[in-house]
């Protein structure tokens, strides 16, 4: 297919006439100067790949049509540059490339085809855990943890990276995935094969979108998309609107760049932005740092847009160099930008492109928040936490209520922690945590932290010692500024000794706590708390003992811990009180912004960024000594519990099965609204009574060697049985939480894999009822996978999650939606039916289908496959299936 803008194509420099690029702002069509900067992106990757036989002439028009073609459901293909994984997920899709080599080669065809196209890297952040805080070897003493519980995994991933060409591993201990991709990933423009072209990127994490704050365009993708991507497929998506936020003003004084993203997050969960791009602009951008953006852009997930971009500026090109990238590249990538109309001035209005939509946010309204105490879009003001926790303690079980009895809201319960008396109440902070990618990639509110910290220990508070306190950076880089600096030692004082670098409390790796603070939590009935600087607070996932768990940022944890609960006015109340008798009030120790930026501006220096990444392949001893086998085709150790070969593609002929209609399915949970992939696949610790637990045990590990399920994402066996295993499930069937459901045929309640079981040996294929936003959180592929396994073929819900509808997309799991004004309430469903989903045989995308129940009842619901691409993985059985024909033939 010939290229039909092969005469833009121009060299970046005539000293060197091979480096060429697409100069797309001399098409002299006035429809290019008008398009989102973040459209811009996907036009350019559609003219850079039209040689290539998926792509047709008319997706560049209908890219350039964007204002039109918008409301169209318009089909585009999108091939990112670069595909970043981390190990929870990289684990499974490293396991799904080792069957599927299996798998081609039993169809006759060459394994080695089953190797990625597109550059891949893998993060390893995920797997360590807060064993041991509150002393200065908790370092050391949770990676060897780490090593020893997870040696079998590290051993197969570096396999993978051997076996497996364009895979890069950063090992353990280096940092957290989006941080180490801001930091030191990233290039903003790619200069490669001749070429100089936007730099893009998908990831199997759903926070992949932080590096939009850097300009580069990214967002999550399930785990088994993103395999495809990495054997070259394109994304098929639809022509996404894009909104328009604007900022204007400058933020108060004492606000963080947390604040803004909580404040932006309930905003935009308000307007509605789910499958949508969010693209920022007005002259409050350039009040923002590349890390305050970046902090905006990585919470795109909980306000639930597909992209949060930034365009590149000055102040973008500024981050390159203070990160210690190379100064001639960064010179080229503002060349490059520059001639293709891609640099943003924030401040020059008439560079403000069209929009689907335009909202506001003036920064001076922000104030000092936390979001909790279940989500994280509910917003708290600072002020309003203590009136707002006490309001959540009475009210109705919900995501703002915990419905304890009114003369039980003040109980207290004493407890002796290392031969002191100590009293836990409802509302007492029992976990402080500084973690996550979200905030540690900002040296402002990380050195902001730490000045409170110092401050703190000159006016005489502490922290009390049961607290669990932690600090997890998301890079060596900020260890080494809080040291250089001076108040490293300042915040270990306070507890908060580095514990990790990696994801820990943020996914639920928080470790245990005390005996003596647990069964003191268990015997009040006690609403405790987790307050962490991370991105998401479900039910469930922080730790199984905080049920309310707020969001916050570095220095708020801090105070928090100081206070020991939420149920303090700082304005109104003292922190504590100083040795010599003096009450210390919040704002008597909350450094002030040109404070930080003095500390900032001397010690965040490129020289550290250097000196961190150019040893971060090779710095780990462990890693450097683990032994990986050298073949090509995995061998697979039938005793192993940690890595498995999935039966995803047993009996996989080259042949097409035509899809048949679902009949007379059973439900095997009826949900309510925001179920979470943490619901539908928890990632933290497996409980002892769970049936992946006697699984495990029958295959003969203590409860000491559980690990968690995260860790096991490898093995479908364990995974399959910990899918909808999460404490705080709530089904409709049940009057209450957990892991439960009804076994219709025979009336008794069993663990969900038990019942998904007997229905799978008596032949009764299933369906899920759910709500609104279902699939919320993470990109896990496992929350798809999980159902597929326990035999269900379809999901009924009012509205998807993005990346959550793809995954099931991905397993062949039928995504429907019911029709707009309808539910299960104004269907009079139950559940308690029995389904017949009627597939026809010419089946088109979104359409209409309907479905039969036994009480005689027939109704319609949207079957949400997007796009043909989607229909054709449907017919496939799945996009692996898919992609082993396309190999094998």
């Amino acid at each position: 297919m010939s290229n039909p803008f092969i005469k833009i194509v121009e060299p970046l420099d005539a000293k060197q006439p091979l480096k060429k690029f697409f100069n797309l702002s001399k098409l002299g069509d006035v429809r290019y100067a008008r398009l989102p900067f973040s459209i811009r992106v996907l036009l350019e990757a559609a003219i850079r790949n039209c040689d290539e036989f998926l792509v047709k002439k008319e997706d560049v028009e209908n890219i350039l049509n964007w204002k039109v073609m918008q409301h169209k459901n318009v089909e585009v293909p999108f091939k990112p540059a670069r595909v970043i994984l981390q190990d929870f997920t990289g684990v499974p899709a490293v396991v799904d490339f080792a069957a599927m080599r299996d798998a081609v080669k039993k169809l006759g065809g060459d394994p080695e085809k089953i190797n990625p196209i597109c550059p891949a890297d893998l993060v390893i952040d995920h797997s360590i855990q807060v064993d041991f805080n509150r002393r200065s070897d908790s370092l050391q003493k949770n990676q060897d943890l780490e090593f020893e519980r997870n040696k079998e995994r590290f051993e197969f991933l570096k396999w993978g990276s051997q076996a497996f060409k364009n895979m890069r591993i950063i090992p353990p201990g280096s940092g957290i995935i989006h941080q180490v991709n801001l930091e030191y990933l990233a290039r903003v423009v790619m200069d490669q094969d001749g070429y100089y072209y936007p730099d893009s990127v998908v990831g199997t994490d759903s926070h992949t979108t932080m590096v939009d704050g850097l300009g580069v365009l990214g967002w999550g993708v399930g785990g088994i998309e993103a395999e495809a991507v990495m054997l070259g497929q394109p994304i098929s998506m639809v022509l996404p609107e894009v909104v328009g936020y604007k900022l204007l003003g400058n933020p108060q004084p004492l606000v963080t760049s947390t604040d803004i993203v909580l404040t932006i997050t309930k905003h935009l969960r308000q307007v509605g932005v789910v499958g949508k791009f969010v693209e920022f602009f007005g002259p409050g951008v350039a009040q923002l740092s590349i890390a305050d953006r970046a902090t905006i852009a990585n919470m795109c997930p909980e306000y639930g847009a597909t992209a949060a971009y930034f365009p590149v500026d000055d102040i973008s090109i500024g981050y390159l160099v203070q990160t210690g990238r190379d100064k001639e590249k960064v010179l080229c990538t503002k060349k490059y930008l520059e001639a293709v109309g891609m640099l943003r001035d924030f401040k020059n209005s008439s560079q403000d492109p069209d929009f689907t939509q335009v909202v506001e946010l003036d920064l001076h309204t922000v104030v000092p928040c936390c979001s909790g105490p279940k989500r994280p879009q509910d917003k708290v003001a600072v002020s309003d936490m203590k009136k707002d926790f006490e309001t959540c303690l009475g009210a109705k079980q919900g995501f703002k209520g915990f419905q304890i009895a009114p003369d039980r809201h003040n109980s207290v319960i004493k407890f002796n922690f290392e031969g002191c008396d100590f009293e836990l109440g409802h509302g007492s902070v029992v976990i402080a945590a500084i973690t996550s990618c979200t905030n540690t990639s900002n040296p402002s509110v990380m050195l902001g932290a730490g000045l409170l910290a110092k401050k703190a220990v000159e006016a005489g508070l502490t922290v009390k010692p049961y607290i669990k306190t932690s600090l997890s950076p998301g890079s060596g880089v900020v260890t080494y500024y809080l040291r250089e600096s001076g108040v490293m030692r300042y915040l270990s004082q306070l507890g908060f000794d580095v514990v990790g670098y990696g994801c820990m409390t943020c996914i639920g790796n928080s470790g245990p706590l005390p005996d003596s603070v647990v069964e003191a939590i268990i015997q009040g009935d006690l609403v405790a708390v987790g307050v962490l600087s991370g991105n998401r607070n479900f039910e469930g996932r922080v730790h199984p003992n905080t049920r309310a768990n707020y969001l916050a940022s570095p220095p708020l944890v801090i105070a928090y811990a100081i206070a020991g609960t939420v149920r303090i006015d700082f304005e109104k109340e003292p922190l504590g009180i100083s040795a010599s008798g003096k009450k210390i009030f919040l704002k008597d120790i909350w450094p002030t912004r040109d404070e930080i930026q003095a500390v900032e501006r001397q010690f965040v220096i490129p020289g550290m960024f250097k000196e961190v990444y150019q040893k971060i392949e090779t710095v780990n001893e462990s890693w450097n000594a683990l032994d990986a086998p050298s073949d090509k085709l995995y061998t697979w150790n039938p005793k192993s519990t940690y890595i498995k070969s999935p039966p995803f593609f047993d009996g996989l002929t080259l042949a097409l099965q035509t899809p048949k209609t679902i009949e007379d399915a059973y439900v095997l949970l009826n949900f309510g609204d925001s179920v979470t992939t943490d619901h539908i696949s928890p990632a933290g610790n497996i409980a002892r009574n769970s049936p992946a637990a006697r699984y495990l045990t029958s295959r003969g590990l203590t409860p000491r060697e559980f690990n968690s399920y995260g860790s096991r994402r490898g093995n479908d066996a364990v995974m399959a049985r910990g899918t909808f295993a999460n404490i705080r499930l709530v089904n409709k069937f049940l009057d209450k939480q957990g892991p439960h459901t009804i076994h219709f045929p025979s009336g008794e309640t069993l663990d969900v894999f038990d019942a998904a079981e007997r229905y799978k040996q008596a032949g009764h294929p299933l369906i899920v009822l759910a709500g609104k936003e279902y699939g919320a959180g993470s990109s896990r592929d496992w929350a798809a996978k999980g159902p597929f396994l326990l035999g269900v073929k379809a999901v009924l819900a009012e509205s998807y999650e993005r990346i959550h509808r793809s995954n099931l997309v991905g397993m062949g799991v039928i995504p429907l939606q019911y029709l707009p004004g309808e539910d299960a309430r104004t269907l009079g469903l139950t559940g308690k039916e029995r389904y017949t989903i009627v597939i026809p045989e010419n089946l088109k995308p979104q359409m209409n289908i309907q479905i039969k129940l036994d009480t005689g009842k027939t109704f319609h619901a949207i079957m949400r496959f997007d796009t043909d691409v989607e229909l054709t993985y449907f017919h496939n059985g799945g996009i692996l299936n898919y992609m082993i024909r396309k190999m094998a033939s």
